[in-house]
């Protein structure tokens, strides 16, 4: 039996031929520009049955379903008026889906116990207006992010930041509070650029219960700043104008190092890299740096982001890897997921992590390309051959996991990084399994300007990835350290969560964090004063009328899936080995550990 505490924990014929498949399979994933199919998040009987909606993991946090009554597409701002106006003179709850619904909280779930109306702007993406003169573009609601930066570079124009994956809606990216990375200028939050929004609604009678308002930076910033941010619960987004800058290009290198001097160095890299950001695998002890500024113009480069994780991939490879993850946690062996980390890691850093030199292959660094080529990547979800899917297309034994992601204060960041560390050392395997979704994200936000739900200091994302099983009552391997540095973020750090993923517990505290919360319950009242836009979710998490008790659900095996931090063993899963004990590094925290007996 291997010492638990050895490394490197890489068999070298193992692990040499597994990097091998692995490199020649990303390899295959460069070279392939087939999307994967497209599953739609809402779906209808045919019946009196109504319709359900969905997020693109097809599970909530909580494993529920979501009914409602019915689904509307509006194509215009008239049928979005229409459509609103509809549901408020019947007293129906509504909320909006996008056509990805990359939200994993149930944010897109109506109230109402399915007599909610979905309202989707998965045809609501037409309209991209670009003023030259002024530098900005209004688009419509349903306008994914590809589109947007391609349409702009047309006019020789620019937006600095955006999230790394392209699915993504406008409106869906600033009703979460999404971005990219940086902390110069203006920041990484999409928010930041927001100069003016036109929202539907709900109005008297005599106004035709909707109607059209118009926020304006500088005119209406009080509201304004509530709908940066607004987790959907304010209205519907019909139009936004974001500013731009003149179209540049980017100079990309990653370089990899030991992570020995990681929370001394996260900083500068923030202060030397306009768009850095860090890639950190605690469990092989390394960090990948990416050193990324903007260049001019006339600096050679046709680079591209074509990150591998983001591209359809074959669907026989897709569930090989999910098996694969299976048999680990059957055989509850950290060290089979140690070996394939190593593989699919250096395999990963072989091949930039799918970046093109030239829109192909990867030639080299530095990787130099135009800010539409590389500032974000995909979608994989558009095409029609069920061969190739995106990962987590679940028609396929598909990837299936969590995410843990919170903003860590810049002055906390470093003592954090001490206690990942910390738990390595007394469980060298147990970070292996988050590894194989590529380690912890490390990406860079500024103190918001303004956006009452927005960033509220600079910051590190931090964004762990990891394995959930697809039995409600089966517990992870080594699931007690996810939870203790979930717990860690959570009241240790005093993290905020990202709205747009997490599991339950991860809002535990949020009132608290926001001192700008009443000012944001304001704008809701003024603008939605019936809650129509509202669902048991944002309530809890926004504690309207107390509602933040409610967050969490106490039963057996709630801990398992975030519902609940455990308080008694029932929480967890005695029956399978699993209890509920204190923390290792974070004394405070409770989690579920597996251990040889019940006895505290």
């Amino acid at each position: 039996m291997r010492d638990e505490r050895s490394w490197p924990w890489v068999l070298p014929e193992a692990a040499a031929a597994a990097a091998a498949l692995v490199l020649v399979l990303a390899l295959a994933c460069q070279f392939d520009t087939t999307e994967g199919v497209s599953v739609p998040t809402v779906t209808c009987s045919s019946g009196n049955e109504g319709c359900s909606v969905t997020n693109y993991l097809r599970e909530f946090p909580d494993r529920s379903q979501c009914r409602a009554a019915a689904v509307v597409y509006p194509s215009t701002e008239q049928e979005l008026v229409a459509a609103v106006a509809q549901a408020v003179r019947n007293g129906q709850k509504m909320r909006v889906v996008s056509k990805g619904s990359h939200s994993i909280p149930k944010l897109v779930c109506p109230g109402g116990n399915g007599t909610g109306l979905i309202i989707s702007t998965r045809d609501y993406d037409q309209n991209i207006v670009v003023d030259r003169a002024a530098q900005t573009a209004t688009l419509d609601a349903g306008v994914r992010l590809k589109p947007f930066v391609d349409t702009v570079a047309g006019y020789g124009l620019a937006f600095p930041h955006l999230p790394y994956w392209a699915g993504l809606s406008i409106s869906g990216v600033l009703a979460t509070g999404a971005h990219g990375s940086g902390l110069w200028g203006k920041g990484s939050g999409v928010y930041e650029y927001v100069t003016a929004m036109r929202l539907v609604v709900p109005a008297s009678a005599a106004e035709g219960y909707a109607k059209v308002i118009s926020l304006v930076a500088g005119q209406d910033d009080e509201l304004l700043n509530a709908a940066r941010v607004s987790l959907g619960v304010l209205g519907v987004v019909s139009t936004i104008t974001l500013q731009l800058q003149p179209q540049f290009k980017r100079s990309i290198t990653f370089v990899q190092k030991s992570d020995s001097d990681l929370e001394s160095q996260i900083l500068p890299n923030a202060w030397h890299n306009e768009f850095g950001d860090i890639l950190w695998q605690p469990a092989l002890k390394l960090a990948v740096y990416r050193l990324d500024n903007r260049v001019s113009l006339g600096t050679f480069g046709r680079g591209t982001n074509n990150f591998t994780g983001f591209q359809a991939q074959s669907s026989a490879l897709i569930a090989a890897n999910r098996i694969s993850e299976e048999e680990a946690e059957a055989l509850q062996s950290g060290e089979q997921k140690c070996v394939q980390l190593a593989a699919v890691h250096s395999a990963m850093v072989a091949t930039a992590f799918g970046y093109t030199s030239n829109g192909l292959l990867f030639t080299g660094y530095p990787i130099v390309g135009y800010q539409n080529s590389l500032q974000t990547s995909g979608p994989c979800d558009d095409a029609t051959l069920p061969t190739f899917v995106c990962p987590w297309d679940r028609r396929t034994k598909s990837s299936y996991y969590l995410q843990t992601t919170f903003s860590v204060p810049l002055a906390k960041v470093a003592a954090f990084i001490v206690d990942v560390k910390s738990m390595v050392a007394l469980r060298p395997s147990a970070l292996c399994g988050p590894g194989l979704y590529l380690g912890v994200l490390m990406r860079y936000v500024k103190k918001s300007s303004g956006a009452f739900l927005g960033e509220l200091e600079d910051a590190v994302d931090v964004d762990f990835t990891y394995y959930r099983s697809l039995d409600p009552k089966t517990p992870r391997l080594d699931e007690d350290v996810m939870e203790e540095i979930e717990q860690m973020l959570l009241f240790k750090y005093k993290a905020r969560p990202h709205w747009a993923k997490n599991r339950n517990v991860a809002f535990a505290t949020t009132p608290s964090l926001y001192p700008d919360l009443p000012r944001f319950l304001r704008a809701m009242k003024q603008l939605d004063p019936d809650r129509l836009f509202s669902n048991e979710f944002t309530d809890a998490v926004l504690d309207v009328d107390g509602a933040a008790s409610t967050l969490q659900k106490f039963a057996p095996f709630c801990a398992l899936d975030g519902l609940c931090i455990c308080s008694e063993d029932i929480h967890c899963a005695p029956a399978s080995g699993y209890f509920c004990r204190p923390g290792l590094v974070y004394k405070e925290a409770r989690v579920c550990r597996k251990v040889k007996s019940s006895r505290r």
